[in-house]
């Protein structure tokens, strides 16, 4: 997911980078409890404004996955370990990793009383996959049978249903796919695979602005770029059950103001803390403060169709990887709060390698020559798209000073206010040179941080990277015989990468967040999130 989970980019990172927030700051609510600004049980975050409406299958950036992962559930889910646990499914099985039979818990129901039921996720992934419905995610259905029916590439849908989706009673559906692929149970624990209420389908446009879902949390209200509130929802019978009783998704312009008000007992939670905040977060929060890796990677995305870019030879991305020196970056702007990368996936994933190369390590005499083999970079200037809100600019300017002074390749940033900016030049091809790219894991495996970036048809492929030759290879890993093998494909397609360059991997991350003394119990998971659903009040 992009930004900080997505799938998902992430805002510090995922669209992960350092946590992104929006504008604002604080809530116009008004609480009786010790917490200034809070409602009493309430639990206030930090989290910056979404960049679409609060619907599953359009949401893939980290701000909007936090509020959408309240209020939705999706079949299953994943532990601190990465490994399945099953939330509104009782069961996920295959013999043939073709077909798929799906057993629903009974008596799950959805915010306003309605029953989840099977046609409640065939109609959702029906209307998900329609390209009529325009829905950022709808890629991730293209392994079922009948996917270009309701998405052609061209031209008008032939049809509104996907025909390998077959309801067989209320609480059992299968799924069929056009080949085997053996990892495809993981996939349904990314959000977009959540259920949707009949009355979406009256209004999708107002649902998406009061969603009603069947997560743990109950929407109450969005107030833009302020404020987003969800109440605990009693009926919720998921292992995930709220500890406490809402949550206060809150917006601030800068991770440095969030903190502020960690620090004087206005918000409870601060996901990242800014750079200038680094070297003293952990004294200021004491046991509050947070410092744990997680499945997440920080890179730099060309963009291929910019006139920096188009018909690059890849030697002078190799050239400007060898220029960035990783290893003082991380240790001196960013305070030891990222670990310089060494591929394209992060070590918590299932596959993650050492591959054999030396592009990612700092070589000023090598970097020269290959961007010079390479015919250079046109007009000798690059530059890096990155969002303000989310504490990217001292380590943009420290990369682009080594840049500079490794090659004499002019680098600057180009700011954009917030994520949601970001991440709307992005979508729409305006990106000037390239981007602060950032991925955290949808699922556990290798395969989430390639084919959602690197496929030439993957919505979350903002730099258009196209390769016939790495989607052949992709192919074979999803059609590959087991779990095992697809993965082993995937590390294949991966050490292709180094002679394509995609992008440039910058770092691994490592959440460096914190609370404050008015919450316990607050845990990451492999992702990096905080489990809202287990933070108590005190």
């Amino acid at each position: 997911m992009r930004g900080a989970r997505s799938a998902k980019w992430v805002a510090g990172a995922i669209v992960v980078a350092l946590a992104a927030t929006a504008c604002g700051g604080g809530s116009d609510d008004k609480g009786d409890s010790s917490k200034k600004g809070a409602l009493a049980g309430y639990v206030s975050i930090d989290v910056g404004e979404p960049q679409k409406p609060l619907v599953p299958a359009d949401t893939n950036e980290s701000n909007g996955g936090y509020v959408i992962r309240a209020l939705f559930t999706q079949l299953l889910d994943f532990d601190e370990k990465g490994e399945i646990v099953y939330t509104n499914a009782e069961s996920v099985t295959t013999k043939d990793s073709k077909t798929w039979t799906v057993k629903l818990k009974e008596g799950w129901k959805f915010h306003n009383g309605e029953p989840v039921t099977a046609q409640s996720y065939v109609d959702a992934w029906n209307w998900y996959a329609n390209s009529k419905n325009n829905q950022q995610n709808a890629f991730w259905f293209s392994d079922i049978v009948g996917y270009e029916d309701v998405h052609p590439d061209k031209g008008e849908p032939k049809s509104d249903k996907m025909s390998g989706l077959k309801v067989v009673d209320d609480t059992t559906f299968t799924i069929e796919l056009k080949d085997q692929v053996p990892y495809f149970n993981y996939k349904l624990g990314y959000t977009t695979f959540a259920p949707l209420p009949k009355v979406f389908y009256d209004d999708p446009k107002a649902f998406g602005q009061k969603p009603i879902g069947n997560g743990p949390y109950q929407f109450e209200k969005w107030t833009h770029k302020k404020l987003i509130q969800v109440k605990a929802w009693d009926g919720y019978k998921g292992p995930n059950k709220a500890q406490n009783k809402g949550i206060q998704f809150k917006h601030y312009a800068t991770p440095e103001a969030a903190y502020q008000d960690v620090v004087s007992g206005n918000l409870d939670i601060i996901k990242q803390v800014g750079p200038t905040d680094l070297p003293k977060y952990k004294q200021d929060l004491g046991d509050g403060a947070l410092d744990q890796p997680y499945a997440a990677i920080q890179t730099l995305t060309p963009a291929f169709y910019s006139k920096t870019f188009k018909g690059v030879d890849p030697k002078v991305l190799q050239g400007l990887s060898m220029a960035i020196d990783r290893d003082t970056i991380t240790k001196t702007v960013l305070n030891n709060t990222r670990m310089p990368a060494t591929s394209f996936t992060p070590p918590q994933v299932k596959g993650n390698q050492q591959l054999d190369t030396d592009i990612f390590k700092y070589d000023p005499a090598k970097a020269k020559k290959l961007i010079k083999e390479g015919g250079g970079v046109p007009g000798n200037k690059i530059w890096i798209q990155y969002n303000t809100d989310g504490g990217h600019k001292e380590w943009v300017t420290a990369v682009c000073e080594s840049i500079r002074n490794a090659t004499g390749v002019d680098c600057v940033g180009d700011p954009k206010p917030d994520f949601a900016t970001d991440l709307e030049a992005r979508d729409n091809n305006e990106v000037k040179s390239m981007y602060r790219g950032g991925w955290v894991a949808d699922y556990p495996i290798n395969i989430n941080f390639l084919k959602e970036l690197y496929h030439s048809k993957a919505e979350s492929n903002n730099g258009r990277f196209s390769d016939k030759e790495i989607d052949k290879l992709m192919e074979k890993g999803d059609n590959a015989s087991s779990l095992d093998d697809a993965v082993k494909a995937y590390q294949e397609v991966e050490k292709k990468l180094v002679d394509k360059m995609p992008s440039i991997p910058l770092w691994y991350y490592r959440i460096n967040g914190g609370h404050g003394k008015n919450v316990d119990n607050v845990t990451i998971n492999y992702q990096g999130d905080i489990q809202l659903h287990k933070v108590t009040v005190k």
